[in-house]
């Protein structure tokens, strides 16, 4: 194996670890209340209330509960933050 391989795999398992380090347990009903109200604010997230969902716009992904976008948003964000430090 050549040295920049191992080089290579080394970042992308710190990488994975960190992204895998997401802490989402403590997102409670107030929080991803709080959290997407913000995004809204942000135009992060569009409400579409006919169909009673919410749009994260940057990956285009659509939720119907407030907990299960704001767990995806925090992950999303963190993968994003380490493939941001990894360019």
């Amino acid at each position: 194996m050549s040295t920049d391989y191992e080089q290579f795999e080394k970042e992308q398992l710190a990488k994975d670890r960190d992204a895998a380090g997401v802490d989402t347990a403590d997102v409670d009903d107030t929080t991803a209340q709080n959290l997407v109200s913000e995004l809204i604010d942000a135009d992060v997230v569009t409400p579409i209330p006919e169909d009673r969902v919410l749009v994260h716009e940057p990956s285009g992904t659509t939720f119907d509960s407030t907990t299960q976008l704001a767990v995806f948003h925090r992950g999303w964000t963190a993968g994003h933050d380490a493939d941001a430090e990894g360019e």
